[in-house]
């Protein structure tokens, strides 16, 4: 039986579609599976073990891309092509049974949209998967010695990116003594080229407590290591969902973004917003989507701190130690 699983190229809609592969799996043992996914994304669906070639898909003119992908495709006989792209392809392969979203404006979270194209009535959380490779890594970038607090400061579009000197407000908070982690590590998540806006969140860490994975990870690396961290602070990006799916608690911080449609998911997860609702920031006749500073300066630093100490709080009880000698498939 040949799967062909069509995903999104943006980190955080390829990482919530994982529940999805993972379901057909479980539904279809011994099935082989093609994913085609953005290029960034396809390390963390190269080590599912079931997963036998991925496609990355490198975005070219005149839709290029797309027909890259038919013609590597269109040539074998496909039981079951789930497109979650919505494309024309969908229709164009052949196959068996195809199963193709459709857009969708419902005041209902992403993941439930996704999961209902495969008859669930329940949403399927993101499973990752990360090899002995990656987990060996991770335990040299973070060694066992404590806690550590995870933070994503970075985000794909300014109007989402809360400010840097923030949140390295908030680290220090959280980590100073007699705190939530109190003299926690602090690991920070970033792309390479994210890395010049985030001077006061590194400045704010003393060297010996700071694990800078800010570029040179793969992600599925990077999932190895958010395994390992106690908590997760970050913006609504990718990194946000890849760290629900590591089951660690997970605070998204949202703005001009709807936690409805994109909170992190699971009950570890949490999101924290300013006073102004989504529609109060992007509905406004001012929104502009082509600004690019933050438009979440109504979400202040005691805010965020509260929601981390009570989401802290809230998932103490079934907290467990960060692994140490892990190794497996997810």
């Amino acid at each position: 039986m040949r799967i062909l699983f069509i995903t999104a190229s943006q980190i955080g809609d390829a990482v919530l579609s994982s529940g999805l592969l993972a379901h057909l799996a479980e539904r279809h043992p011994g099935a082989r599976f093609t994913v085609a996914c953005g290029a960034a994304t396809a390390p963390l669906f190269a080590a599912a073990p079931f997963v036998e070639q991925v496609i990355p898909m490198v975005k070219r003119k005149r839709a290029g891309h797309w027909i890259d992908l038919w013609q590597r495709t269109a040539t074998r006989r496909w039981s079951l092509v789930v497109d979650l792209r919505g494309s024309a392809i969908g229709w164009l392969l052949p196959t068996l049974r195809r199963r193709i979203i459709k857009s969708s404006w419902e005041p209902k979270h992403r993941l439930i949209h996704l999961s209902s194209l495969l008859g669930s009535s329940r949403a399927l959380p993101p499973v990752l998967w990360a090899g002995e490779a990656e987990h060996a890594r991770a335990a040299q970038l973070i060694p066992p010695g404590g806690p550590v607090l995870a933070v994503g400061p970075a985000a794909n579009w300014g109007g989402k990116q809360w400010p840097a000197d923030r949140f390295a407000e908030v680290i220090a908070r959280l980590t100073a003594k007699d705190s939530i982690l109190s003299g926690a590590r602090v690991a920070v998540f970033a792309s390479a080229d994210e890395r010049a806006g985030l001077a006061p969140v590194f400045a704010a860490v003393p060297a010996e407590r700071l694990i800078d994975l800010a570029g040179g990870i793969d992600l599925a690396t990077a999932y190895a290591c958010l395994r390992r961290c106690a908590l997760y602070i970050g913006n609504d990006s990718g990194v946000m969902h890849m760290a629900a799916a590591a089951d660690i608690p997970t605070l998204g911080l949202f703005g001009p973004s709807s936690e409805v449609f994109y909170g992190p998911f699971g009950p570890k997860a949490a999101s924290v917003r300013g006073p102004r609702s989504f529609e109060d920031i992007c509905h406004a006749a001012d929104f502009d989507h082509r600004r690019h500073d933050c438009l979440m300066l109504d979400l202040e630093v005691e805010a965020v701190v509260q929601a981390a100490e009570s989401l802290w709080t809230r998932t103490a009880a079934c907290a467990k130690p960060p692994p140490s000698t892990e190794r497996g498939v997810r």
